[in-house]
């Protein structure tokens, strides 16, 4: 029987609201059961992946009723932060910035741009010598450098050049690239590590092994081979997807695995959310296409509960207590899946 992904994707976005919908605040609650945040424990950079999911759901419908959502969480976002969108983490603006960069193309509003290209001078300050160049995670601590503050830089600063047509962007997108390509990529298996010189040891942590990374410079790649049309991107891109799913994906289950809870629940669907565009660029990648599908139908048949709630797992009992960051991470798969195949319920050989 013909799968419908995207009535799928549609009832996991409904779930999403009814669960973790805060109306009096205008952001998601950061768990399910879950109480109000205040702005000590707002996590930004969760409700920056928010308003990329709402996004997936607009594009998806265009129904503008995401569009409305979005600008709630915003403002709720702004408030709670010091009515700023400014932050600490370079990462965080990055994910914000990316989020809202897709906001803007779709309705083409001033004001979002405004937001992007102002987070955009803030993230540029990310970079120093420290380790020989690089962005920083954070302004407190300008000399750990690692994959998650350098890759979505590369994305942002590729897009902005796609779409502004601005040398300096594409020149950023470069620099950053190939820093963290140089300094955080194993040049035998195109594996991502995540940092260098978090202890201000000049070590790579090499033991801390994380889809989002593998994803992020996925993304990365690809980017600058629109711009660029040079293979050696690309290249990149599937080899290091490739490996990923050597060393993710288990064997007997075929499932991404659980990395942990907090931040840890979004990382696999950002490396999702990549791998579905090398695929849509790469429609023959086969592997990786199925190993998507095999994900969403496991999770959808196995890994959600009566309320839509959702394994961080994707297969197996749900926590008693579910973060947004899961959540978010499981419709981000049903979303990328209803937008592989103008057949969803086909998987090409």
């Amino acid at each position: 029987m013909r799968i419908d992904w995207a009535v799928r994707a549609q009832t996991a976005q409904e779930e999403l609201k009814y669960n973790f919908w805060n109306e009096e605040q205008g952001i998601m609650n950061q768990a399910f059961p879950g109480n109000s945040v205040c702005r000590d424990d707002l996590i930004y950079w969760w409700h920056a992946h928010v308003i990329d999911v709402l996004m997936d759901g607009y594009e998806r419908t265009r129904d503008f009723q995401y569009i409305d959502m979005i600008d709630t969480v915003i403002e709720g976002v702004r408030r709670l932060n010091g009515n700023t969108l400014l932050h600490n983490y370079y990462d965080d603006m990055e994910w914000m910035a990316l989020a809202l960069l897709r906001v803007y193309d779709a309705t083409k509003e001033e004001f979002y741009k405004e937001q992007v290209l102002t987070l955009w001078e803030s993230i540029k300050t990310a970079w120093n010598d420290s380790m020989g160049g690089g962005m920083a995670w954070k302004k407190d601590q300008l000399d750990y450098k690692n994959t998650p503050a350098n890759a979505p830089a590369s994305i942002l600063a590729s897009r902005l050049y796609q779409r502004f047509n601005r040398p300096d962007d594409y020149e950023w997108a470069r620099r950053i690239y190939h820093w963290n390509k140089d300094n955080l990529v194993d040049p035998n298996t195109g594996f991502v590590w995540d940092g260098i010189n978090r202890l201000g040891d000049g070590k790579i942590d090499y033991d801390w092994e994380y889809t989002y990374c593998q994803g992020v410079f996925i993304g990365a790649a690809i980017e600058l081979y629109r711009i660029t049309g040079d293979m050696m991107y690309i290249n990149d891109a599937i080899r290091t997807a490739e490996f990923a799913l050597k060393r993710f994906v288990d064997p007997e289950s075929g499932m991404l695995p659980d990395e942990g809870k907090d931040d840890c629940g979004l990382f696999k669907g950002i490396f999702v959310r990549y791998l579905y565009e090398l695929v849509k660029m790469r429609p023959d990648l086969h592997s990786i296409r199925r190993m998507l599908v095999h994900n969403a139908t496991v999770m959808w048949d196995s890994g959600r509960n009566e309320r839509g709630l959702i394994s961080r797992a994707w297969k197996g009992k749900v926590e008693p207590v579910v973060q947004l960051c899961a959540q978010l991470s499981g419709v981000m798969l049903l979303e990328m899946v209803a937008l592989l195949d103008p057949d969803p319920g086909r998987i090409s050989e």
